[in-house]
């Protein structure tokens, strides 16, 4: 019974690294998560909350949330911010939670293109409850009524700290952008065992355009546009390309994707074809919400309950002129956001 259940426990641990980073679907609502080089790419003060729940069916499933904040110094041709991640799995309380500051800066190509590289500096924490753990030789009561356990591999679960790094660029236009990220380019180690468990280098290409439904000679306050665009990411044997397309009429914005095309995995596996994910979402001036749901399409079917994500957005602007040239200002980032 010991052997058994330290195999599942180990299981868990494996299945948990294979899975790697969680992932967005709504991965532009989540820029800086996407990529560091987003940092600083809106008009001025940008507060951003994401919430997915993965798989709710099923018993303690995938639940992460992110908080970030960034802030465009037009005059420094800089962006900085903060980005905050915490991601809980299984019935142990498995939790990865990272926090981390990022800057870019900006760079002027011409009258209409910008190049923007990023930096992100953080450090990670990830422990788990050892407490809702049972071990074989657990199954036999002290006389206090404790549930003691002599198995070396209880007293070294625990918590581990590790620092991170990673960087991105960023090319973009009032239409076009497209990008490259690579995160945890050092490697870290997330080990609760003592071992070594390197989280592996993810990589994600990113591009969309955004175009106007309309281009007459007419002024008008609203213009509906779409916005196709595609995200593709791999970390170890992970490998995965999204690609869909927005549909803007202020304030409605909708969407629909298609999340995990595969690109080096056997299609008949049916790992990477994991959903197609709808899109509601509201945006004004200064706020943007959007909900999204993932019909799964693999192998876990409707048993899985696919997933819920929200996205929250608060955009706001400070009355300080700036003393920056009129030709050095730079243009926000045209993402499927306004």
């Amino acid at each position: 019974m010991k052997k058994r259940i330290l195999v599942i426990l180990l299981m868990f641990l494996a299945i948990k690294v294979v899975g790697q980073d969680p992932h967005f679907s709504q991965y532009y609502a989540a820029p800086m998560y996407l990529n560091p080089a987003f940092a600083g790419t809106g008009s001025d003060h940008r507060f951003i909350a994401n919430y997915r729940n993965q798989w709710p069916n099923l018993s303690n499933g995938f639940v992460t949330y992110s908080f970030s904040y960034d802030y465009n110094l037009n005059d420094l041709r800089s962006g900085v911010g903060m980005l905050a991640t915490v991601d809980k799995a299984g019935s142990a309380n498995l939790r990865s939670t990272s926090i981390g500051f990022i800057y870019s800066y900006k760079v002027q190509l011409s009258n209409k293109w910008i190049m923007t590289p990023g930096l992100y500096f953080g450090y990670g924490r990830r422990n788990i409850d050892f407490n809702k753990l049972v071990f074989g030789d657990q199954l036999e009561f002290s006389n206090d009524g404790q549930v003691p356990t002599t198995d070396p591999t209880f007293g070294n679960l625990g918590s581990t700290g590790y620092f991170d790094f990673g960087t991105g660029f960023l090319v973009y236009n009032k239409t076009f952008w497209a990008g490259v990220s690579a995160q945890h380019l050092n490697k870290p180690n997330r080990s609760l065992l003592g071992e070594e468990s390197e989280i592996p280098i993810k990589t994600s290409i990113h591009a969309g355009v955004k175009i106007p439904l309309y281009n007459g000679v007419f002024k008008r306050d609203k213009i509906s546009s779409i916005a196709p665009s595609f995200v593709y990411q791999n970390q170890g044997s992970f490998d995965q390309l999204d690609v869909g397309l927005h549909f803007l009429y202020e304030p409605v914005m909708i969407g629909l994707w298609y999340r995990g095309i595969p690109i080096q995995q056997n299609t008949k596996d049916n790992v990477s074809q994991d959903a197609a994910v709808l899109i509601l979402g509201l945006q004004f001036d200064q706020f943007e919400i959007a909900y999204s749901y993932d019909f799964t399409i693999s192998e876990l079917g409707a048993i899985s309950g696919g997933a819920h994500e929200v996205s929250l957005k608060y955009s706001m602007s400070l009355s300080i002129r700036s003393k920056t040239k009129r030709k050095d200002k730079f243009i926000p980032c045209p993402t499927f956001v306004k």
